[in-house]
């Protein structure tokens, strides 16, 4: 693991890591879970460790048989214990659930590829006895740990278009970073969903998906895009919810709180990765043959700041803020008591006032513009 890039998520990792604990580690497949397991492996070597894959057929035919002498004899004198892919085995909340309340001293990773799969499975038989964390593509904050400041902002451009994940970090030419993109969106990110939903028409999902990519930025009206693809309002509701629990696109609700014009009824959707969105839509070209930097810019660095969030234990609830009478916000944070607006700027000689009617309503509120000269800060820790 020559070339290995720290992941933001290690201290964190670390300290959920305890006896009689399982930390179920979820994110969408080829974000770097299994390689972040591999190389934690490599650095506890003087803890004995039990690496299991779900997805193999005698390691589920082995953990179905439910009893304590079973695992015993598992596990051995083992006590840190990883299963990825942990959703692929039946049952799979009750077996941990016993080995954690009858193997003294027992450390349990379990990874997942889906949200819905895995959690849904873990949560009740796991009540008090589970932490959950996430693992996104490449942030800012890891790349920083290799590059100065001067090459994260000459890379910015590609990683509007290519996005973060991590095999792509190997890889040279736009060619080959096309066909491996090619290749996520078509063999890997829909294949937990369409399995586990028993979809037959995943030409409808990706209607959706392509869909959401020209509307990012904008609230989603589900009645409209029920209509675009011939499905009901119900069924478009569905689906977006098992996208984001694959962890391809996530949910940002309006805010309101005073004014009755502020829409709240309506969500912005965004994706975890630019590079998916840009495969969607079969738009890999360079910013200046494009007409929606805009877009790329603002979904690129909301998700930067939700995996800043979630690394750095950030607690906040975020929105977006718009008006009837047009007036909007890109980005509210909500946090310890206050309101933090941003706006997002890709030219930063687009100077974004805060609107009147937000100011009069919230003046407490501070407001700030997010644009490429400024981005670094928000998205980083501070050293």
């Amino acid at each position: 693991m020559e070339n290995y890039l720290p992941r933001a998520i290690t201290a964190l990792f670390h300290k959920r890591l305890q006896p009689g604990k399982v930390v179920i580690l979820l994110g969408a497949r080829r974000v770097g879970k299994t390689v972040f397991l591999k190389k934690l492996q490599q650095e506890m070597q003087e803890t004995p460790c039990l690496f299991l894959n779900g997805e193999d057929m005698a390691t589920r035919e082995i953990l179905e048989r439910r009893t304590v002498l079973n695992y015993t004899r598992l596990l051995g004198k083992t006590r840190f214990l990883i299963i990825d892919e942990a959703q692929k085995v039946p049952e799979i909340g009750n077996i941990l659930k016993l080995m954690i309340d009858h193997i003294p001293d027992l450390r349990i990773v379990a990874t997942g590829s889906s949200g819905f799969d895995l959690s849904g499975k873990l949560g009740e038989p796991l009540t008090g006895r589970s932490f959950t964390l996430q693992m996104f593509p490449f942030a800012q904050m890891e790349y920083s740990v290799k590059e100065n400041i001067i090459e994260s902002r000459a890379r910015l451009d590609e990683r509007l278009i290519f996005g973060s994940y991590p095999e792509l970090y190997s890889l040279s030419s736009d060619e080959e970073k096309t066909v491996y993109l090619r290749e996520l969106v078509n063999s890997y990110l829909l294949k937990d969903i369409l399995e586990f939903e028993d979809l037959r028409n995943s030409d409808k999902m990706l209607a959706l998906l392509r869909l959401i990519a020209f509307q990012t930025g904008k609230e989603v009206s589900l009645d409209e895009l029920g209509r675009q693809l011939s499905i009901s309002k119900n069924t478009v509701g569905k689906y977006l919810d098992l996208l984001a629990k694959v962890f391809i696109i996530f949910k940002l609700p309006g805010f309101s709180r005073n004014l009755r014009s502020e829409v709240t009824k309506m969500n912005r959707w965004y994706f975890f990765d630019n590079g998916i969105r840009n495969t969607l839509i079969a738009n890999l070209n360079p910013l200046a043959l494009r007409n929606d930097a805009g877009e790329l810019w603002e979904n690129y660095i909301i998700s930067e700041r939700v995996k800043y969030q979630q690394y750095t234990g950030v607690l906040a609830n975020n929105y977006f803020w718009r008006t009837y009478e047009q007036h909007e916000i890109d980005w509210i944070e909500e946090s310890g008591g206050r309101l933090h607006a941003f706006e997002m700027k890709w030219k930063a000689s687009k100077k974004a006032r805060v609107p009147k009617l937000w100011q009069t309503a919230y003046p407490e509120a501070t407001f700030q513009t997010i644009t490429p000269e400024n981005y670094m800060e928000w998205i980083t820790p501070e050293d």
